[in-house]
């Protein structure tokens, strides 16, 4: 399907949405809104059209590097899957190269491509590891990912302060003094 109608498709549907909520979808502040919505909502949901794989191995190199790399920090942007509201916060991912690295830039990439798309916080965690592992092989990946939800903050318990943080790890990372390491390293 083409963007374009892509994107009448999905404006239709916002502009019944606005209707049944009870607002006048023909009314001046909202005429084009439906258009916004759908344009916004393709944004936050380009993830399901990148190959993260494909972003690692484009800058894959041979390096004999076997120490822990990490990018920490990286911002990211979700939806929640159950009710479509964001939650956004910060990975951290290691790993430790069995004789390829990748570019840095890659990592945060890659934490993109899975964000942006309708996530669990558990499922993202994973599916940053699992492509990381199996597509530069290392000896161990490691992900932590610290959230806030809005599904938490403004509807349901409304816990206002509330942080999420989920972890997942591979290979060398199942020995504790390696996961200490990068705990220690990402506080």
């Amino acid at each position: 399907m083409q963007e374009e109608q892509k994107i009448d498709d999905l404006a239709t549907h916002y502009k019944n949405v606005i209707s049944i909520l009870g607002e006048d979808a023909e009314r001046e502040g909202l005429l084009d809104t439906p258009v916004r919505v759908a344009k916004s909502m393709q944004f936050l949901t380009k993830g399901y059209h990148e190959d993260p794989k494909e972003i690692l191995q484009k800058a894959l190199f041979k390096e004999d590097y076997r120490q822990m790399v990490i990018v920490k920090d990286i911002d990211f942007y979700s939806l929640c899957e159950h009710h479509m509201l964001p939650f956004w916060g910060k990975a951290h991912v290691a790993y430790i190269p069995n004789g390829y690295i990748t570019g840095l830039s890659k990592i945060a990439r890659v934490v993109d491509v899975f964000a942006r798309r309708l996530q669990v916080q558990e499922r993202l965690t994973l599916q940053i590891k699992e492509c990381i592992q199996d597509t530069l092989n290392p000896l161990g990946v490691m992900v932590v990912i610290e959230a806030q939800h809005m599904c938490m903050q403004m509807r349901g318990v409304q816990k206002q302060n509330s942080t999420t943080t989920t972890s997942d790890f591979t290979g060398v990372f199942n020995q504790a003094k390696t996961r200490e390491e990068f705990i220690n390293l990402i506080r």
